[in-house]
């Protein structure tokens, strides 16, 4: 290698490795302002106290508050480690990154670049988390799926994006909990209500609600054209003890049925379903999923408690945004498209979010779409 070749790589050596460092720098500045937010801490405090009462022997006495404390525990105690490990990883490529400058290792030099490639994701992922600060951000989500304009194909779409979000909580680890489905008749699914499980599911599947648009070559069309259909989705918190959700008994109306599953089909032979009418409002729902009818009706109490949480919480912000003068926001309309014909595109239409690959999306690779909403919301709730 000639002198002036050598000279120019060992200056690149050097910048590629001030770059490293600059970059080091701010991935651990902005773990500090994650730590601040989290509030070390005081989530070891909260860990300790939660720690004791699980140890308490009469806990299981009262299981649904056993269930809650425990819960409560195994989140808080994931959220620590995974801020401990992050952290430990920092610490971990700052000193390889100064041996590897000691020792003139290139190797290692690139090695550390790698990692701090997956950690820039895994901070950002972090950092998006830290955006959740709304009254039931850190709740878990009821979401319900609702086939609308496109007959066949709306309903099929309408599976596909309950394929979605179940796969997406797959890839997390997220334990999802099915309460009602509704099937079509030909395909697919005219409805479908189920749980997500997890630390701030409600927060951020929250952006998620809207219209969903898939565009595509009909599978049901024996002519082969195009077709439009549109799906719903709804996304609540679900509700805990503490929000003093009254319900009457004289509020309402219980009916029982059959439980079926596709094309009618019956899925036992007792009338085991549950549909809760709730007088005052007219809200209505149902659950037929679980084995007995004391159950299903539980669980549709527990969605009827939430969309009457939700409907105070709409109540709420309609009077803060009158008391503004502004009309309120309309984010949760029509708010995303699936193109699969004649080009292939997912684009988020509030954020801009586009990916070239529906298939993948469909798999549940969704978490960008997700982050950028959760940006998207945060900026336009600062700049209201």
């Amino acid at each position: 290698m000639g002198l002036e070749r050598r000279r120019a790589w060992v200056e690149w050596r050097i910048v590629a490795q001030e770059d490293l460092v600059t970059r080091l720098e701010a991935l651990g500045r902005s773990l500090e302002s994650i730590e601040a937010v989290a509030d070390l801490p005081k989530l070891r405090a909260e860990i300790d106290d939660l720690s004791e009462q699980v140890a308490a022997p009469d806990l299981w006495d009262d299981q649904e508050n056993a269930q809650r404390v425990t819960s409560q525990l195994s989140a808080k105690n994931a959220e620590l480690e995974r801020l401990t490990e992050l952290r430990t990883r920092v610490d971990d490529a700052d000193m390889m990154l100064e041996l590897a400058q000691e020792e003139g290792d290139a190797d290692t030099v690139a090695e550390v670049a790698a990692e701090l490639d997956r950690l820039q994701k895994d901070i950002q992922a972090l950092e998006v988390r830290t955006l959740l600060s709304g009254e039931y951000d850190s709740r878990d989500a009821l979401v319900t799926i609702r086939a609308e304009a496109g007959g066949v194909d709306a309903a099929d779409f309408a599976e596909m994006l309950l394929r979605m979000y179940t796969r997406w909580a797959d890839r997390h680890g997220y334990n999802v909990e099915i309460y009602d489905t509704s099937y079509a008749e030909e395909a697919g699914l005219k409805s479908v209500t189920f749980a997500v499980k997890a630390p701030f599911a409600y927060g951020t599947l929250s952006v998620e609600q809207g219209t969903h648009r898939l565009v595509r070559i009909s599978p049901f069309d024996n002519q082969g054209r195009r077709q439009t259909s549109f799906a719903g989705v709804e996304v609540l918190p679900v509700t805990e003890e503490t929000d003093h959700i009254d319900i009457p008994e004289a509020d309402i109306r219980v009916d029982v049925f059959r439980s079926s599953g596709p094309g009618g089909q019956s899925v036992n032979t007792t009338d085991s379903a549950v549909r809760i009418t709730h007088l005052p409002t007219g809200l209505v729902v149902s659950c037929q999923n679980e084995k007995s009818q004391l159950q299903n009706k539980a669980a549709a109490l527990r969605v009827l408690q939430s969309r009457l949480l939700e409907r105070a919480r709409q109540e709420r912000e309609q009077e803060m945004n009158a008391l503004k003068g502004d009309g309120g926001n309309s984010w949760g309309a029509q708010m995303r498209s699936y193109v699969m014909n004649p080009y292939q595109m997912v684009k988020d239409l509030r954020t801009e979010h586009e990916v070239g690959n529906p298939s993948a999306v469909f798999d549940g690779e969704i978490d960008d779409f997700i982050d950028a909403g959760i940006r998207w919301r945060k900026r336009a709730e600062i700049a209201s």
